[in-house]
């Protein structure tokens, strides 16, 4: 029988320790997410903010407070106004004015006979039958204490944002007294600067392809004539960052609801058909020339990191969930003991494709004839293949 693997204590006894942290953190994340839900959301402004700074200081030419004073404006009135347009777009979509509340009832019983003349039932059951059962007025009162709930915590977003502006002035000397030895800084200020980078990067594809859907997407339902086309455009925008969910989102939400709108399904078809496939032209062929090494995350990491933080954050966990995987990511690659953790994250086994081997703690192998050559005080170089050269080194 082949013997067991000896595992040394002092590794049993570390995982544990590792494992018994993570835990005790995911319990502390939970507990505390009226609190961290919304600083998560500042920082995540924050790094918006400064990453717009930079373009309009590249753009304009602007001096760095005018382009830091123009990025907080653009973001600030961005953020709320997206917070606006969903309230005010959803507390006035069903009203009488919109015409779908009136027919709401009626298209789904014909949407309900129809389907059961499919499949061979004579007597279908109506709309009003098949949500007697449900505690309608339960869900429409937890949505509008949610409703209510994002407008609280988009105050305290504005809060935290405003107090992590004001102590930005001293994060430099916060730094130096962090890490007085100036080689420990920088290498701090790096992992800083490719956690930023990582960020921005994901920001920035989002952003783009997000227009474009948006752009494409407003285009089929202006041609179809379905209500509220710019509505549901900024919908899809926003779901757009939710990764996984908001493609199900944005290709299914419009036609269901022109199923309601049109007496025919030709409408909601063309729709489904047409919103499918901009998603996934988007998806399969834009994004990925996009993405680049920005958001080298594992599909299936992402897939996980999307229910973890949707759980503990609800909806702002779920937009903030690939963020967080690339800062994970970021952190662990630095440390010598954390890197496998990084390299699981990672798509293709490289956290970083452009990182030194050293600091990677992976130093790579010299060839046997460098060190005697070292000793033998010889001037010839080393070429790739490890054969020594006379003068320079061979290509």
């Amino acid at each position: 029988m082949k013997p067991a693997i000896a595992v040394p204590t002092s590794a049993v006894a570390r995982n544990a320790l590792v494992l018994i942290a993570v835990v005790a953190g995911g319990a502390a994340v939970y507990w505390l997410r009226d609190i961290l839900t919304p600083l998560a959301m500042a920082i995540f402004l924050m790094i918006m903010i400064d990453g717009v700074k930079r373009w309009i200081e590249m753009r304009a030419g602007l001096s760095p407070r005018w382009a830091g004073i123009a990025a907080l404006l653009v973001v600030v009135a961005g953020f709320i106004l997206s917070i606006w347009i969903i309230v005010d777009g959803a507390a006035g979509f069903f009203t009488d004015a919109s015409g779908v509340s009136a027919n709401i009832g009626p298209r789904l019983d014909q949407v309900l006979r129809d389907l059961s003349h499919l499949v061979g039932v004579d007597t279908p059951p109506t709309a009003a039958e098949l949500i007697s059962g449900i505690d309608l007025r339960g869900y429409l009162t937890q949505l509008a204490f949610q409703a209510q709930g994002i407008v609280s915590g988009a105050f305290f977003v504005m809060v935290y944002l405003g107090f992590l502006l004001a102590s930005q002035a001293g994060f430099r000397r916060k730094i130096v007294g962090m890490f007085p030895n100036r080689e420990n800084r920088s290498e701090a200020l790096e992992v800083f600067q490719r956690v930023r980078g990582g960020v921005e990067g994901y920001l920035w594809v989002q952003t783009v392809t997000g227009v474009m859907i948006c752009a494409a997407a407003w285009v089929l339902m202006r041609l179809v004539g379905l209500q509220n086309a710019e509505f549901w455009t900024f919908v899809i925008f926003v779901v757009g960052f939710i990764p996984v969910l908001g493609g199900a989102v944005a290709g299914l939400a419009p036609p269901l609801f022109a199923l309601v709108q049109f007496p025919t399904y030709w409408p909601a078809l063309i729709l489904l058909i047409g919103l499918q496939t901009i998603l996934f032209i988007s998806g399969n062929l834009i994004q990925p020339r996009m993405q680049g090494d920005n958001q080298n995350i594992d599909p299936v990491v992402v897939l996980l990191a999307l229910a973890f933080w949707g759980k503990v954050w609800g909806v702002v966990g779920m937009f903030l969930s690939t963020p967080l995987a690339v800062m994970a990511m970021a952190v662990l690659a630095e440390f010598r003991g954390s890197r496998w953790m990084a390299i699981l994250l990672s798509g293709d086994g490289e956290p970083y494709a452009d990182e030194d081997p050293i600091r990677a703690g992976r130093t790579p192998a010299k060839p046997p004839e460098t060190k005697a050559r070292k000793a033998a005080g010889g001037r010839g170089a080393v070429s790739r293949g490890g054969k020594a050269g006379t003068g320079s080194a061979k290509t």
